[in-house]
């Protein structure tokens, strides 16, 4: 099932606009209202973004019951994407938990933009410091993001490990900065980009310490 709706929902602006695509499940009238009023509380926190996609998919499977409902948010704005998703028992509770990821992690990216632009770091007290990882810490536990492998149900258990989804992305040159952004808008532990400082393919991802990495391929 496929709802486009024309953000003519006053909670959000008249440019943006949400599609809702149901997989194995029908979107109910008050549940795509419930979205449209959520999204309207993201789309404020970056203006740019004109764009929304929703997947509603349902797992039959009785052994998953407790992460049967899976949702996928895909924003759209100028020049960016920002992606979160979730699976719950329940629509509600796997919507909230997607909201509540894009919705951080566009607060980082937006706070990363301010210090790139200001050209300086604000010192931060131990305490902020501390406070900042602690919640981090939690909320990676919370989410189990590495409890199980998101592929297990697509391979079969007798085949060896197989190549299960390919991508092609634009290698357009870019800083760091916005390499690590990127990343995080699109929730992920990892992101490919061309270095614009050497024109080197680079990598930057997650270290367990909080910080991160970058690693770059050279040609002897």
């Amino acid at each position: 099932m496929i709802m486009t709706t024309p953000a003519g929902n006053e909670s959000l602006s008249p440019d943006v606009k949400v599609t809702i695509t149901g997989r194995n499940v029908e979107v109910p009238e008050h549940f795509s209202d419930r979205v449209h009023n959520k999204l309207a509380k993201i789309a404020r926190l970056d203006p740019t973004l004109t764009f929304f996609h929703v997947e509603l998919q349902h797992e039959r499977n009785p052994r998953r019951a407790d992460e049967s409902d899976r949702i996928q948010i895909t924003a759209t704005g100028k020049g960016h994407i920002a992606r979160a998703e979730a699976k719950e028992d329940s629509f509600y509770a796997a919507l909230e938990t997607a909201l509540s990821r894009m919705e951080r992690s566009l607060r980082k990216v937006k706070a990363r933009r301010s210090i790139s632009l200001s050209g300086h770091r604000t010192p931060m007290s131990t305490g902020e410091a501390t406070a900042g990882l602690v919640m981090e810490a939690e909320e990676v536990r919370a989410e189990g993001r590495y409890d199980h492998d998101p592929y297990a149900d697509q391979v079969e258990d007798v085949l060896p490990g197989q190549i299960v989804r390919t991508k092609e992305h634009p290698a357009n040159p870019m800083s760091v900065d916005d390499a690590l952004s990127e990343m995080e808008l699109v929730g992920h532990d990892f992101y490919l980009f061309i270095n614009e400082e050497n024109g080197q393919p680079s990598v930057v991802y997650r270290r367990h310490a909080f910080d991160y990495g970058l690693i770059s391929l050279v040609t002897e």
